[in-house]
């Protein structure tokens, strides 16, 4: 079964307050906060801005009217086809100011951690199909042997953990990319969720892409079926770390002047692709940035902690990419290795790839191919450096000989002497590299 962007199923909006699983009082007071914050007085307003249904979102302007903190204004807003204006009481704007106190959080209704939890299930990444075609179609621009891609197909489909190693410059970096194209369809994301009355904001518009809905058409007398406005339709999300990654980012982040937390990368990364690439370059040994992620990838379970210690589960749904220039054995213990399902190694081409590579940049930069020089290149240069081809190499050498055409004021054309200064230029650059 192929997954199609159409067969993730949608969380579906809640018909009632009974069904929200959320205190009454907290969203009570998120409808005041954010009245007051957004100066709202429609119900059709109010209701946009908290994600929910115009039905429930009058049960909680009920409720609060009842408790006097809020108030019918008596008139009608003709603009609004003739909607009822509500405001806050002093009661009311007293208890909102009381409630940003504990909690600036204010908007989108958060989806309780148990609701999400369904939600997850129905669009898994390990529910995934990828076929040949979709992994050759998003891995077009890359010149790969059939092997790998042999290899790398069931490790996707799998959902679980890939390790790729290799020399680098020759497109591990690229592949992970390839993989995140591959998967093509949509899910849904939250704005924010609730744990133990504690609010997590999920949706982050730097990691997530927002789908647009079709334009509902206005002839339609049936309107489409609306989803749950609590989540946000978005691309499955990639997340890629570099050097940079620590494990305290993967713990949730508090903010004490809002008194909210945000979702670490994993968690965002629901649903997607995590790329922890160049793993060994970060400050923390790769062991220990493993050792974090053996629970989550065996269990499908992360453990997080709140600001007073108690920690609590949340689905680990998430496509694990490690990419590294070392050897696994350097990096890692034996039982590590075992913890990652897919070990796949990611080798220099051979000559006759490294020419294929070399042939197509050639003729997407239009520069003419020569015969001597690609045999000085193969017959002399590359024996200096034990034969061993990159893929990153074809573009850097042609680029250089352009630059070089460029400054010389000639045609742009490949020549044995070119070949050499471009040659030059490269190797400079590894040394500077390995520094």
């Amino acid at each position: 079964m192929n997954m199609h962007a159409s067969s993730v199923t949608a969380p579906p909006a809640p018909r009632g307050l009974a069904q929200m699983q959320l205190p009454v009082v907290m969203m009570r007071d998120i409808l005041l906060k954010t009245m007051f914050r957004n100066n709202l007085d429609m119900v059709s307003e109010i209701s946009a801005a908290v994600c929910l249904p115009v039905p429930v979102t009058q049960e909680l302007v009920d409720i609060a009217r009842e408790q006097k903190l809020l108030e019918a204004t008596g008139t009608l807003n003709a603009n609004s086809g003739n909607e009822m204006g509500y405001q806050l009481t002093d009661a009311g704007r007293a208890r909102a100011l009381d409630a940003l106190s504990q909690s600036e959080y204010f908007g989108a209704m958060p989806v309780p951690l148990d609701v999400y939890r369904e939600q997850v299930k129905r669009q898994s990444i390990r529910n995934i199909m990828v076929t040949r075609k979709q992994l050759t179609d998003a891995m077009g621009h890359l010149v790969l042997p059939d092997t790998l891609l042999g290899q790398l197909g069931p490790a996707v489909s799998a959902g679980r953990s890939i390790l790729m190693y290799g020399p680098p410059g020759n497109g591990k970096s690229s592949i992970s990319n390839g993989i995140r194209d591959a998967l093509g369809d949509h899910i849904y994301v939250p704005r924010a969720i609730e744990y133990a009355g504690q609010v997590i904001t999920v949706y982050d518009p730097i990691v997530h892409t927002h789908i647009e809905e079709d334009a509902e058409d206005p002839t339609q007398l049936r309107r489409p079926k609306r989803f749950d406005t609590r989540y946000v339709k978005c691309e499955r999300p990639t997340v890629i770390t570099g050097g940079e990654l620590s494990l305290s980012m993967l713990d949730l982040v508090y903010n004490p002047t809002a008194r909210t937390y945000q979702a670490p990368l994993q968690l965002k990364s629901a649903g997607g692709v995590f790329i922890v690439d160049d793993l060994g370059r970060q400050a923390e040994p790769p062991q220990a940035l493993v050792n974090r992620w053996i629970v989550p990838l065996e269990e499908n379970r992360d453990i997080l902690a709140l600001q007073s210690g108690e920690k609590f589960e949340v689905p680990f749904d998430t496509l694990v990419v490690f990419s590294t220039n070392f050897h696994p054995n350097e990096i890692f213990d034996q039982a590590a290795l075992r913890r990652i399902f897919f070990k796949i190694k990611i080798d220099g081409p051979n000559q006759e790839n490294f020419l294929k590579i070399f042939g197509l940049v050639a003729r997407k930069k239009g520069i003419p191919l020569d015969e001597d020089a690609l045999v000085h290149l193969l017959r002399n240069k590359y024996p200096t450096i034990g034969n061993i081809y990159a893929n990153y190499q074809p573009i850097f050498l042609i680029d250089q000989i352009m630059s070089i055409c460029d400054f010389e004021g000639i045609p742009y054309q490949m020549t044995p002497e070119l070949i050499d200064r471009a040659w030059d230029n490269m190797f400079v650059q590894d040394e500077t590299i390995v520094k």
